[in-house]
């Protein structure tokens, strides 16, 4: 098992070499074989051991293990405590998500504060067998059976080639001690009724399972490569940046022959988790959206947009009084007196400044605003017309800021002004309000 770790090591993570690393290590069998390897193999070491309290005197018979094996072999150790079980209560999270959480943010904290490069953990063949078997039996894509990366960023998992009986021969033939998790006797989680039964099971109808098995994974895993690169070259025809917002052009995105299956690799790592409903956005009438945690999908006429979710307090008011020159949140606008009118545009325009009353104000758009369209000589408008017309999407329109004088719109900001306060030849104080 030593020249193997070593001849992978060499082949695929030469760049470890020279680099601080952090090994987590919960006491068990995988992770002490992988701190006797690397220790032996002379790399710059130290471990990091999570006590979760969840096993009383037992977990704290782990962490002393641990400690007691890092200051025999003179490895520099960071050991911390975690209340899990009030962390999940307060999150409402499951006891092994609430743990995973608290551990990972731990390590990735310790990388930042003291120096460490990457993080290595123990897991093996099985664990990947397992977690392929977790995925498949709840449901899954492609990506969901190429199992756990050999690397993700900055954690890396040098032991996946191995099987666990690998890792327990070797163990046993250089001695090495470690502690057995009496969790893993139960069958209350998932992963351990699989581990006890089907795994052992699939052993049983062929002893060389775990090797045929890696083997299914690398095809799986160059597929899932190919749809990536395939993906690639069909979002580039179909999707265009604005600003935080992507668009998907829905008669691009039609002419494919399987569009259910870009928009899951496009949009799977935006959290979102309704797939039927994303599927029927594309012939559902617009306005009608689909959200995640962060993010949101709008069907705006042909298109889809994905944009970050950004909840717009429709209360929101700023003033404007009357000697100001220049306003900067929400948005950059400019006030000056002028003697002459120059070119008119979207983002600027000319009023008649005794015909305002200060303070402005600004405000979001809301459903029943009413203005006199610039030019259209006093007849009125919904402004929810106005954005129909200029064929805004929702989320435009939830952006959108006007300018009001005592209740009444001066400017439909960035699209029209408002015919009441246009200047005429009576006019004497002609004031230049200009979008920057």
């Amino acid at each position: 098992m030593m020249q193997k770790i070593l001849d992978h090591l060499n082949q695929n993570f030469q760049f470890l070499k020279g680099k601080k690393l952090l090994l987590a290590t919960s006491g068990g069998l995988d992770s002490m074989v992988m701190a006797h390897l690397f220790h032996k193999l002379n790399y710059e070491i130290a471990i990091a051991h999570c006590n979760f309290q969840l096993r009383g005197i037992e977990s704290f018979d782990d962490q002393k293990f641990v400690q007691e094996y890092a200051d025999a072999n003179t490895i520099p150790i960071f050991v911390t405590q975690f209340d899990t079980t009030a962390f999940a209560q307060d999150y409402k999270l499951s006891t092994q998500v609430a743990a995973r959480e608290l551990r990972y943010n731990w390590f990735y904290e310790l990388l930042e504060t003291e120096k460490y490069d990457y993080i290595l953990t123990a897991h093996h063949a099985d664990d990947n067998l397992e977690t392929f078997l977790i995925n498949l039996s709840r449901g899954t894509g492609l990506e969901g059976l190429t199992g756990i990366p050999e690397q993700n960023e900055n954690i890396i998992r040098p032991l996946l080639l191995f099987s666990r009986q690998e890792i327990e021969n070797y163990a046993k033939e250089n001695k090495i001690e470690w502690r057995e998790d009496s969790s893993n006797a139960s069958d209350k989680y998932l992963r351990n009724k699989i581990r006890h039964y089907l795994v052992p099971m699939l052993k049983e109808l062929n002893p060389n399972f775990i090797t045929s098995f890696q083997k299914t994974q690398t095809y799986l895993q160059e597929a899932q490569d190919m749809v990536e690169d395939a993906s690639i070259m069909v979002y580039q025809q179909v999707a265009k940046k604005d600003g935080d917002d992507i668009h998907f052009d829905l008669k691009q995105l039609k002419k494919l022959p399987n569009f259910k299956s870009y928009l899951y690799q496009w949009l799977n790592e935006f959290g979102f988790a309704a797939w039927d409903d994303i599927y029927d956005l594309v012939e559902s009438q617009s306005g009608k959206q689909v959200f995640s945690s962060e993010f949101r999908l709008l069907k705006d006429r042909d298109s889809l947009i994905l944009s970050p979710i950004n909840f717009v307090d429709k209360e929101e008011e700023y003033f404007i009084d009357e000697n100001q020159q220049d306003v900067k949140i929400p948005l950059n606008i400019s006030f000056c007196k002028v003697a002459d009118i120059s070119l008119v545009s979207n983002t600027t325009i000319f009023v008649d400044a005794d015909k305002l009353q200060f303070p402005l104000v600004l405000r979001h758009w809301n459903e029943g605003a009413i203005f006199q369209p610039f030019g259209m000589e006093g007849k009125s408008k919904k402004v929810s017309k106005l954005f129909k017309d200029e064929k805004l999407s929702l989320i435009d329109k939830e952006n959108k800021w006007l300018l009001y004088s005592n209740n009444e719109i001066v400017w439909v900001i960035g699209i029209r002004q408002d015919e009441r306060f246009r200047i005429e030849n009576t006019t004497k104080n002609i004031l230049k309000i200009q979008l920057e």
